[in-house]
């Protein structure tokens, strides 16, 4: 599992770590993970070292000390190295004194031709987007040269990924002692590119962020034994389609017969088009142990929404469900409700506008948690699982190319399935998430992929499912 922690907590970690070291030693080693990961980048590209020419932009602080010292690495191994300071006057003075003894030198343009570029402007502290003298640095990167972001990109907020103004855009970054919550999620995610971790030796609490992987994810789905039968593996209910949407219906009951449950009951009105589709599926009222409630809905439906939210099962709501939730209802239930809103919905219901939902995801989130009493997923092109309680989940998985009509429905059966089969509302949201995004990498092929249909996601969980089995 990939976990992310806090500016604040990893700084009380390096707080407590560096009255355990000589001085300076934590910047050493984080300097030496850096310049270990240029030394590959650069032996990739051009293969060696020697001769390559990197530039460092030098912010005043911790970081732009990081970048100085591994700049002075480099240029030991004969790399033409050249620092640029965001402001002369305030550059790290132990970093400067070793890039100069090392042969590097300093400049106060970026120079026009570069192998690599290193972006040590601003430290995990920085807040509001680059100032105008670290953007004008940033501006004069030129096309095309790799960018190496040294613990997160320049602009980027660590802890929620918020972008609020100028960032800089890395094509790897190097983060020291801990992921942060701002290189796992939108914004600030697709601007970090590739992200390796140095370890630097950090003791840290339990993460407040979460991002599972292939072996979590694993552990989390049900799988039916010698004496299982239909009712055991659960039944999940679909309240779905319309006659206006019927393909809504069969789309998330094509994702809730591909996530595991014993049966899938539908009620609504399609019921000719789900059977024409899936003959497997039961029609009309009786026991389920979860609900899927409100794709293609449509208008005028609330009230049967309501109904399911006063049953004691589990229920995730989506689409036209979501229209005119009561909080204080969700509030007062005792089984599990699950959210899944893409980012408009997430801000009707808060009652914000939907730039806000899409600047601070990870706030947008935690805040419906809040709200609703509920576990929220909040879909887009970072996936959020958020709860009252522990960690918020980051979905790592996924495809541009799941931005298609019909693949939220999808995942609301998907994830509805893991509900009946017993996950709790955070896991079936995390679980669903990650099965959903690897089942449209499965759908889309190679990169970069090609365009694919909700349907094709469905069909393509069976490949996602033994993937996460077989590593």
């Amino acid at each position: 599992m990939r976990t992310a922690y806090s500016v604040e907590t990893v700084r009380a970690a390096e707080r407590e770590l560096m009255a355990r070291l000589p001085e300076g030693a934590l910047m050493q080693r984080a300097a030496a993970g850096l310049a270990a990961v240029c030394t590959r980048l650069l032996t990739r590209r051009r293969g060696r070292v020697y001769g390559a020419r990197v530039v460092l932009l030098a912010g005043p602080g911790d970081n732009g000390g990081d970048a100085l010292y591994a700049g002075a690495r480099l240029a030991r191994r004969g790399a033409g190295v050249t620092a640029v300071p965001m402001d002369p006057q305030r550059l790290h003075p132990g970093g400067l004194a070793a890039l100069l003894a090392a042969g590097g030198r300093l400049a106060q343009e970026v120079p026009r031709r570069a192998d690599l570029v290193v972006d040590g402007l601003l430290g995990i502290g920085g807040r509001g987007g680059l100032r105008p003298a670290a953007a004008a640095l940033a501006g004069q990167i030129p096309p095309g040269v790799p960018v190496v972001a040294v613990d997160l990109p320049s602009g980027v907020d660590a802890d929620t990924g918020e972008v609020a103004g100028p960032a800089v855009r890395a094509d790897v970054t190097v983060t020291f002692g801990a992921y942060k919550p701002g290189l796992l999620v939108d914004p600030g995610a697709s601007l970090a590119g590739a992200v390796h971790l140095v370890d630097i030796g950090l003791e840290l609490p339990p993460a407040q962020t979460q991002a599972l992987q292939h072996a979590d994810v694993a552990a989390l789905l049900p799988a039916p034994t010698a004496t299982s039968d239909k009712y055991r593996r659960g039944v999940v209910g679909i309240l779905a389609g319309s006659r206006q949407y019927p393909g809504a219906a069969v789309l998330a009951v094509a994702g809730a017969l591909r996530g595991g449950a014993g049966a899938v009951r539908y009620v609504g009105p399609a019921a000719e088009a789900v059977l024409a589709r899936y003959p497997e599926t039961l029609i009309g009222p009786g026991r389920v142990q979860a609900w899927v409630a409100g794709p293609g809905l449509g208008e005028g439906r609330a009230g049967e929404v309501a109904d399911l939210l006063a049953q004691d099962v589990p229920v995730l709501v989506d689409a036209d469900g979501l229209r005119g939730l009561d909080p204080e209802l969700l509030r007062t239930r005792s089984a599990p409700t699950l959210l899944t809103p893409h980012a408009g919905e997430a801000a009707a219901l808060l009652e914000v506008p939907r730039e806000s939902v899409e600047a601070g995801r990870l706030s947008a989130a935690a805040a419906l948690a809040r709200r609703y009493g509920a576990t929220v997923l909040l879909k887009g092109s970072t996936t959020l699982i958020a709860s009252g309680g522990g960690p918020v989940r980051v979905n790592p998985t996924g495809t541009a190319w799941l931005a298609t009509a019909g693949s939220g429905d999808v995942l609301s059966g998907l994830a509805g399935s893991l509900l009946a089969a017993g996950l709790s509302g955070p896991d079936a949201g995390a679980v669903a998430a990650y099965l959903h995004g690897l089942a449209a990498r499965h759908a889309a092929g190679s990169a970069p992929g090609t365009p694919i249909l909700a349907h094709e996601v469905a069909e393509a969980l069976p490949k996602a499912w033994h993937e996460v089995h077989s590593r």
